[in-house]
């Protein structure tokens, strides 16, 4: 199995009430995509950081393997979520990919 494990840096252009409309908007796009992309297994997304944190939010993602992963990255669903709801509001994203 691979986890896939995104943190994210919002744009510093919004505050208060957009944050949280963003941070909903993410968290329900990418946890909307379980059920439509073969191998993805588990999907959440974390958009409580506690003030020690410099992220503000976090996707942690489980899949079959690197193919199911490789899928995933290129699968329309996906795609869509991220120039849409992710990308547009994001300053800066970190990525680990690793096998459990």
């Amino acid at each position: 199995m691979v986890k896939h494990q995104i943190m994210w840096v919002l744009k510093d252009e919004f505050s208060g009430v957009q944050i949280e409309s963003i941070k909903a908007g993410i968290k329900e796009g990418l946890e909307g995509l379980k059920g439509q992309i073969p191998g993805l297994l588990e999907i959440k997304v974390y958009t409580d950081p506690l003030p020690s944190s410099n992220c503000d939010l976090m996707l942690d993602s489980l899949f079959e393997d690197q193919a199911a992963l490789e899928g995933y990255q290129k699968h329309p669903a996906h795609v869509a979520v991220a120039t849409g709801k992710v990308r547009p509001y994001t300053a800066s994203r970190t990525c680990m990919d690793y096998e459990v």
